[in-house]
């Protein structure tokens, strides 16, 4: 297989080989990248970049590197709007507009209000919120399903199987390699399973170097999560009553996130006929 290479519109910061953690340094605006001869789209990371957004994807199987040519990095982030994440506990899917309904209903519980530090919103606010985290080149998200459920009963609906949500989103426009990861499980039953832990480590392997949580300071549990997964604590902030946790991600970290997540299944997704297998 010869050499792969991107030519994007776009700033290129650069090739991870997933399997050997090889890095290879982007070559700039509107330049081009060429991949070693012998590895596989599979195999290959790209982060692209430019001011106010940034995009990270892994390209495990379902995507080329050729389809890519010529989109902006807007798009690129929006290819996880196809991206369904098969674990063995949870699956991921985008966000869709099928999706809202049970989601606003949890956001009337006070008690996620405040462990989300969320204002409720209106049925209408929460669908205009859902094209947006769908839309936005520097946000990623994911609907949670309980796997068990979903592929226990063929032909189950997803909003039936919905147990919580998890997000990648870009904060600082000065720092592209960092990420602030939020993860919400939302049904009781479901908490202390592990789903969570899973769901971040999912979304953990898209790539970036850098990641952050902000979690308030009574939620005990999802502090000794991340802390599992081996975040730090930063800085805590007695006025919005949160602690922010961090983790770099370095060469060993990233060895240790491919085998924790070497049994998730990358699959294309079609809104509303995700069907189990």
């Amino acid at each position: 297989m010869g050499a792969l290479e991107i030519r994007l519109g776009t700033w290129c910061l650069g090739l991870r080989n997933r399997s050997s953690g090889e890095w290879t340094e982007g070559t700039g605006r509107n330049g081009a990248q060429a991949w070693p001869p012998g590895v596989g789209v599979k195999d290959c990371l790209i982060i692209l970049n430019q001011p106010g957004s940034l995009s990270c994807k892994n390209f495990w199987s379902l995507y080329s590197l050729e389809c890519l040519e010529g989109k902006n990095d807007a798009a690129t982030m929006r290819l996880n709007q196809n991206t369904m994440l098969l674990g063995k506990k949870v699956v991921l899917v985008p966000y869709t507009s099928e999706h809202v309904p049970r989601y606003h209903e949890w956001m009337k519980s006070e008690e996620l209000q405040r462990l989300t530090a969320s204002e409720p919103l209106t049925l209408e606010q929460e669908y205009a919120m859902q094209r947006s985290w769908r839309e936005d080149a520097d946000k990623c998200t994911f609907i949670v399903l309980d796997a068990e459920k979903w592929q226990a009963q063929p032909g189950a609906t997803e909003e039936s199987c919905m147990v919580g949500d998890v997000n990648l989103f870009l904060t600082d426009l000065e720092d592209p390699t960092l990420g602030e990861i939020e993860v919400m499980i939302a049904e009781p039953s479901c908490r202390g399973k592990g789903l969570g832990t899973e769901a971040v480590l999912a979304m953990l392997s898209y790539g970036l170097t850098k990641f952050e949580a902000k979690i308030g300071q009574e939620n005990e549990p999802s502090i000794r999560m991340f802390q599992k997964l081996h975040f730090e604590q930063v800085s805590a902030s007695s006025v919005f009553q949160e602690v922010t946790l961090r983790l770099t991600v370095s060469e060993s970290e990233h060895q240790w996130l491919l085998e924790q997540t070497s049994h998730v299944e990358e699959k294309p997704y079609r809104d509303g006929s995700a069907e189990p297998c």
